[in-house]
Order: structure tokens, then sequence, then C-alpha cells
């Protein structure tokens, strides 16, 4: 096995990462260097999607972690490698707390883990950046929104 992850803080509500995290992988948000996600089904557990890395080929995962405001996982399988990417939040006092990771395990995760995981993880800084600055803005803009506008997320 093999395993990264990128963490980072925002002022962002839990709420607006969530938002931006569940858009990105529904297709409704997408920011300069991200991958494209079409979904194929509802937004749950068990749900295909097809994830198109920019310059690459198009690529099936499929949800297997769901708790709404909390965690988002996927998986996608390459013969006897699975890849797990993942996010996790957690409340701050001023904010959230991700962690965005990815785990290669498998028959061949051991040898194969430590050349793929680190090109495909190089970005993971600034997609995780450009994430939360997404979710910032929305946080902005709802905090302009009338209070019977705003969503928030049973804790």
């Amino acid at each position: 096995m093999w395993s990264t992850e990128e963490t980072a803080e925002t002022g962002a509500s839990r709420e607006a990462v969530w938002e931006a995290v569940r858009d990105l992988h529904t297709g409704g948000l997408t920011y300069p260097g991200a991958d494209r996600f079409e979904l194929h089904g509802p937004f749950e557990v068990g749900t295909e999607l097809t994830v198109t890395p920019e310059g690459q080929e198009p690529i099936r995962s499929r949800i297997v972690e769901l708790a709404a405001g909390k965690t988002y996982a996927d998986v996608t399988e390459f013969g006897t490698v699975r890849l797990t990417f993942r996010y996790e939040l957690d409340d701050l006092a001023d904010g959230t707390f991700v962690r965005y990771s990815l785990t290669i395990d498998g028959a061949d995760g051991d040898t194969v883990g430590p050349e793929l995981g680190p090109q495909i993880s190089a970005d993971f800084p600034q997609s995780l950046a450009a994430l939360l600055a997404a979710a910032e803005r929305r946080a902005h803009d709802a905090d302009r929104a009338p209070a019977g506008d705003r969503a928030t997320l049973d804790a």
C-alpha cells in the first residue's frame, strides 16, 4: 500500500467546503487544472462517475463512502491496483480542516504506488487550494444572501 495526503485549513464553513466537494464531483464546479466529473446516477454510495483528468483519457470511478458534510471517497480500479481518493472535513473554531488523500492498494499497490502515486498527487496542493478558494467565494456570497436563502448541514 502507498498513501499520501494534503491538508489545509480554511475560514469557510464545513457546509461551504462540502458544497464545493459535492459540486466538483457532480460536474457543477470546475476550475483550471481540475479533473472533470460526470456522475452516472444520484450522488450516493455505489454510483459510478467518469473522471477526466486534464489532458488525459476518461476513467471510471465509483463512490464508496459518503457522509454529507464530512466524508467523500471514490475508487478507481486498474487491474490489480485500486486508487482511493478521499476528502475528510472537520470543524475548526473559525472554519474547516480539510484532508485530501490518495491510497493505492491492491495486489500490486506496493510496487505501483511509489511510482504512480507521486505523479497523481503532484497537483494536490494546487487542487485543494483551488477547491477551498471556490468554497471561500461561495461562503462570501452566501454571507451576502438573504437569511432565508442559506443552506445548512446537520452536524
